[in-house]
């Protein structure tokens, strides 16, 4: 049996899911004001980028699908190899290579679950943000 590291258990990788389905909530009850909404968003989007547990898939020679080794967030690489740690960062600003990262957005189903989740919370804080955006 794995021991689980840290007071919340593996409930400390995942706290981005429950900051999403309470903004969910928040937009359902519609009781929250736009400060509450926007700070759910903002923090959901941050753990999309920065601290989902994905894989690295940054560009390896040798392999098509990048690298296999576990990451966290979309943005960010793996730890175990220092050049990836902000390889996905950099395909961003490199100009022929944001094709490359926009079509490993959906390459497979964490990856895919994570970026609809950071859509969502960055439209969800958008509305917030300009009242009469929403329909």
């Amino acid at each position: 049996m794995a021991k689980k590291n840290g007071k919340l258990g593996g409930l400390g990788r995942w706290w981005g899911v429950l900051t999403f389905a309470t903004l969910i909530a928040a937009w359902i009850n519609s009781a929250a004001g736009p400060a509450i909404v926007l700070t759910l968003s903002a923090a959901t989007l941050v753990w999309c980028a920065f601290q989902a547990p994905v894989r690295c898939k940054a560009p390896v020679r040798g392999h098509d699908d990048g690298c296999r080794n576990n990451a966290y967030g979309m943005m960010l690489g793996c730890r175990q190899v220092r050049a990836h740690t902000y390889a996905n960062l950099r395909l961003l600003f490199v100009r022929r290579r944001v094709r490359e990262f926009c079509s490993g957005l959906f390459g497979d189903a964490p990856r895919a679950v994570v970026t609809l989740a950071g859509i969502g919370s960055f439209l969800s804080g958008l509305v917030a943000f300009v009242p009469g955006l929403a329909f």
